[in-house]
């Protein structure tokens, strides 16, 4: 079972049509008494950094997040809240699950990256079992995660290197929604299903 945390900030009418459409079998998850009966978890997220803090803290998934120890996905927002810290609105301390900052797009030619991009591969990885350089995902967002390079998964080019993917052990994420990326998108929750079945 999947359980996808609902805190009030995610897209989860798409995240959960998607989820049907490739058969997973998924529940939505609003208290940190629910996880245990997931053997994986989604972070989905549209928003502001500080205010998806505040979000989760509120409901008490803070800590349960940190300490989980099965695999976890964080998607947009979800993706940027596994980071340390973000410098959106004030510096606002993260779940602290992947070393790194987010930070604004700087120097790109529009504000948000909005719309489909095209994807370069760091390093292989179970979440991208399937998916090829050059393949299109669709973006929405104003800022983005600065990781080492052994965490970055893929990129893309928007006025530079703009992080896409990242994993450190068991926590992985996307700063597209795999949800709104067709086939590739489709293909990537197809794998993280895969990777709660038989692990990494």
């Amino acid at each position: 079972m999947i359980g996808v945390i609902d805190y009030g900030l995610g897209n989860l009418f798409s995240l959960g049509n998607a989820l049907d459409y490739i058969g997973a079998k998924w529940r939505f998850v609003q208290s940190p008494a629910e996880l245990s009966e997931c053997n994986g978890l989604i972070l989905p997220g549209v928003g502001a950094f500080p205010q998806g803090m505040e979000a989760l803290s509120s409901l008490g998934f803070v800590q349960s997040l940190r300490s989980w120890q099965k695999p976890l996905m964080g998607i947009c927002l979800g993706m940027q809240l596994l980071f340390t810290e973000s410098e959106e609105f004030s510096l606002t301390q993260g779940l602290g699950l992947i070393p790194g900052r987010v930070v604004k797009l700087t120097d790109v030619p529009k504000i948000p990256h909005m719309g489909w991009n095209t994807l370069s591969l760091n390093k292989a990885h179970p979440l991208l079992q399937g998916i090829d350089a050059g393949d299109a995902v669709y973006f929405v967002h104003s800022f983005h995660a600065i990781t080492d390079n052994g965490n970055l998964l893929a990129t893309c080019s928007y006025g530079g290197s703009v992080t896409a993917a990242v994993a450190c052990g068991n926590v992985m994420g996307t700063q597209f929604h795999p949800e709104k990326s067709g086939e590739v998108g489709l293909t990537m929750l197809r794998n993280f299903v895969r990777i709660t079945k038989e692990g990494l």
